[in-house]
């Protein structure tokens, strides 16, 4: 079928069945679901690596029934990259493009077939043998949209399916052997100074080599890896298409990209008036009303804060107070700690114990053994990492993952747009400012989603500054839930206003333009059960695998300290800041030194100071100042090492190191004058 502008295409016959896989990769837009369907092909067993040359993270695994790689890829919308996370994308197609096995699953919404299409038709051109899966199919019936598949196969040459991976309906098809991948073989006609380049560019390539045209209009548009690739697809004749590109280039500017995506956007709407049509709907489920409200600049914001208030009841009241109490006072203090004790006493001769466990009288979990005291591996590595923080951050994952699952993250990144923008900052940079919120380390990495290294810079310094990872929020939240409502606002005011004020003139002050703000809002969605537990297991896993041999070693080092007296004089030596500018425990030295290996480490220490004081019932005001005045600084702190280290690599050591200059002052600046102000107003 030949479309009757100039611009548009078709479908040619279809290829032959292809040879036995080597790879698959799954590709597609954000957000469409390639996770649940890579999770079924895979059957959930996966590992994380970085693609080769970068630090952006790809799932692989084994696809079920065929002993063969699975790759999912990062999130595109495009083959013509912009972020890493595209160039990767694209650099993993283009490595493979050439494999006799290689086979492309791409996952579209259901409901935005315009913008997968898009992605489809650069597949095609390239001649991937490819299968074109319609997630989401549920919510598309809902909202109106009925597909043609016999007629989206004809249009396009290759096979289509429809699937709902959450409920996993129709993901049979794609574990069968005898799915075919077909090339679509999909030839546009772009204008003739294009088409007059491509041809020359495609005739210098070797006759057998798939996808020219695809080829040639990649080194056309040209960016990233793609002039490097000119040369093992071309060889000595290399330096001839790219003479060809410049002058189109020279002739065209940016009207080159803009001509080559307004004839992709005519296919796209032709095949689409051709395979989909949509029912008017009368009526509106209870999800999809209260999804206008989520983004309703009036009524968004009360349901924002009646989310936030849910998960501070969830996390602070029920995990950090109930979840805490009971593994700490039950399961460690009368069961694990005097059980341990017990059997190192036994096993152990005599002269060893007072450097494992202290000498025999001691109270338990007190004194300088190195198992069991005061900076014990078992009483306090185990117990802070195990009893009181992992309990937080379960509770905490299992609130993120369902907040995650249900949609409503990009709804709340567009509730906020508006206030970033006083940063100068993209509205995109919301999401990496929320993520910040589960682990600042991946969320800085994130930040190169980000099109303007302005916006890189300030969303990075704003994640160190001033954004909780979510173990140091989870403990946080678990010391609010035993303060009044005034500490909190001292906290949260505090907090947000220094964020506020560093933002806005990180905005003016440092050089360069944000950029335009697109994002999709998805449906909001009944979160499901086994995705967010899938979720949460991960989570807990990473925090077991990454954080918990950190509060190993952050003890051994505090113990470490305190056996070569070095602790005390540390301590003396911060007297003067923490007892003295913070009005502050001599103790609070002790997390303000290990919070830099690991800041919810710090904020676990001061935790277990103030618990005591703010068991005992009614809190006395000089209590929540101090409280108020240690959670300001420690939120304030310089990131931990793993976050430090990530800057380094993404900004460089300079960035690293004036950003560092700038956070460690300002915290403890602050964190004074709050302990002034809160005195002069409270005492």
């Amino acid at each position: 079928m030949i479309a009757h502008s100039q611009c548009a295409g078709a479908a040619i016959a279809e290829a032959p069945a292809p040879t036995p896989t080597t790879s698959t990769l799954l590709v597609g837009n954000p957000n469409v679901g390639k996770s649940a369907i890579f999770g079924h092909l895979t059957g959930h067993y996966a590992h994380v690596s970085n693609y080769p040359g970068t630090t952006v993270e790809i799932l692989q695994g084994i696809f079920k029934g065929r002993n063969t790689k699975i790759l999912d890829l990062p999130g595109t919308n495009s083959l013509f990259a912009v972020s890493d996370a595209d160039r990767v994308a694209r650099d993993a197609l283009l490595d493979r493009l050439d494999h006799p096995g290689l086979e492309v699953i791409q996952v579209c919404d259901a409901k935005n077939l315009r913008r997968a299409l898009f992605l489809t038709i650069q597949l095609l051109e390239l001649e991937a043998p490819t299968v074109l899966v319609c997630n989401m199919m549920d919510e598309a019936l809902a909202a109106g949209f009925e597909i043609d598949f016999k007629a989206f196969r004809e249009e396009l040459g290759v096979h289509v399916l429809g699937t709902v991976a959450t409920q996993n309906k129709g993901l049979e098809e794609l574990l069968d052997l005898k799915l075919r991948y077909q090339r679509g073989r999909i030839r546009l006609s772009y204008p003739p100074a294009i088409e007059s380049a491509l041809h020359r560019i495609a005739s210098l390539m070797p006759a057998e080599m798939p996808g020219r045209r695809g080829r040639a209009l990649l080194l056309l548009i040209g960016n990233g890896s793609l002039p490097g690739r000119a040369k093992s697809w071309l060889h000595d004749r290399a330096r001839e298409a790219e003479t060809t590109a410049n002058q189109l280039r020279e002739e065209l500017g940016p009207g080159l990209l803009a001509e080559v995506a307004r004839c992709r956007f005519e296919w796209v709407d032709r095949v689409l008036s051709v395979v989909r049509r949509q029912k008017i709907t009368q009526s509106q489920t209870w999800l999809t009303r209260l999804g206008e409200i989520t983004t309703h600049s009036v009524w968004g914001f009360p349901l924002a804060l009646a989310v936030l208030y849910g998960i501070y009841l969830f996390v602070g009241v029920l995990g950090a107070g109930k979840a805490v109490d009971f593994l700490e006072n039950t399961v460690f203090a009368k069961f694990l700690t005097p059980a341990f004790d017990w059997t190192l006493r036994v096993l152990l001769p005599a002269s060893w114990e007072p450097f494992f466990i202290g000498a025999k009288g001691v109270e338990i979990g007190t004194g300088p053994g190195l198992l069991i005291g005061d900076y014990g591996l078992f009483s306090m590595a185990l117990s802070y990492s195990v009893a009181i923080v992992l309990p937080i951050v379960g509770f905490f994952f299992i609130a993120f993952s369902i907040l995650e699952d249900s949609g409503y993250l990009p709804r709340l990144a567009i509730l906020l747009h508006r206030f970033f923008r006083l940063f100068g900052l993209n509205g995109q940079a919301v999401m990496p400012m929320v993520l910040g919120l589960g682990c600042d380390t991946m969320a800085t990495i994130t930040t190169r989603t980000l099109t303007s290294r302005k916006e890189r810079i300030i969303v990075t310094l704003l994640l160190a500054l001033a954004i909780p990872c979510s173990a140091q929020l989870g403990v946080i939240l678990g010391l609010l839930a035993q303060l009044s409502l005034a500490a909190t606002l001292w906290w949260v005011g505090t907090v947000v206003a220094v964020m506020m004020v560093v933002g806005f003139l990180a905005g003016k002050l440092y050089p360069g333009r944000g950029s335009d703000f697109i994002l999709e809002i998805p449906p909001l969605r009944k979160p499901l059960g086994s995705n967010v537990l899938i979720k949460t297991a991960a989570r807990i896993e990473w925090y077991l695998r990454e954080a918990v041999p950190l509060f190993f070693l952050g003890t051994f080092i505090l113990w470490f300290l305190d056996r070569l007296s070095a602790l005390r004089w540390l301590q003396q030596a911060a007297s003067p800041l923490v007892t003295g500018w913070l009005d502050l425990p001599a103790k609070a030295t002790d997390a303000f030194l290990i919070g830099f290996l690991r800041r919810d480490y710090g904020a676990a220490g001061l935790y277990d100071l103030f618990r005591p004081g703010l068991a005992a019932g009614r809190v006395a005001p000089e209590t929540e100042i101090q409280v108020v005045v240690a959670m300001v600084t420690m939120t304030l702190f310089i990131p931990c090492i793993a976050n430090f280290f990530v800057v380094i690599k993404e900004h460089g050591l300079k960035t690293a190191a004036w950003m560092t200059a700038l956070i460690f002052p300002l915290a403890f600046f602050v964190g004074g004058m709050v302990n002034l102000a809160m005195r002069s107003a409270w005492l």
